[in-house]
């Protein structure tokens, strides 16, 4: 047989370097750990922001037109409550907040008649009543609430734009050259 073998210098650390390349895909629970964690500072951003995924902001609440502050943090617990868990084969990212769904896509809420208990307490001065938390009122009465719908907008904070998918491609490519992976 007549041929030429040719010896290639280095070809040792070109295959440790592939096989790099090739346990990385294998198990990208690394990457996908890496993009939870930016899907975190992106969503807490839009809640930051109050804008929605597209960058529009959001309606603002009747709380906020009334008496100041941002809209969907009042108390914090939808925007504290987002996580994420990465996988071998993906990424789940949300929230369990069973309210987060209405104010991501919007709807309509139907409350139905009901029969409410008000607290009211007077003022001893002037002898005007005001409405009161039940532990500090003097008196109650019941009273007949109707029927209403209530139309809560969408204020969309899940989702990816357009410079999240920019940094997602940057950290596919950092995790699968070596650099920024997890253990």
């Amino acid at each position: 047989m007549v041929g030429v073998t040719i010896k290639l210098d280095g070809t040792e650390s070109a295959l440790e370097e592939l096989d790099g390349y090739i346990n990385r895909a294998r198990d990208p629970r690394g990457l996908f750990a890496n993009i939870g964690e930016l899907l975190m500072v992106s969503t807490h951003h839009r809640f930051d922001a109050g804008v929605g995924v597209d960058g529009s902001p959001w309606p603002p609440s009747l709380r906020v037109r009334r008496r100041g502050g941002k809209t969907l943090i009042l108390t914090s617990r939808l925007y504290r409550s987002f996580t994420y868990q990465a996988f071998a084969t993906g990424l789940q990212f949300g929230t369990n907040v069973v309210y987060a769904a209405i104010h991501q896509f919007g709807g309509l809420i139907h409350q139905a008649a009901r029969i409410a208990v008000l607290h009211f307490k007077t003022n001893k001065r002037t002898g005007q009543s005001r409405f009161s938390k039940p532990g500090k009122a003097d008196r109650a009465r019941k009273a007949s609430i109707g029927a209403r719908d209530i139309h809560m907008p969408a204020r969309p904070f899940l989702g990816i734009d357009d410079g999240d998918e920019r940094q997602i491609l940057s950290l596919a490519e950092t995790w699968l050259a070596g650099e920024g992976a997890t253990p």
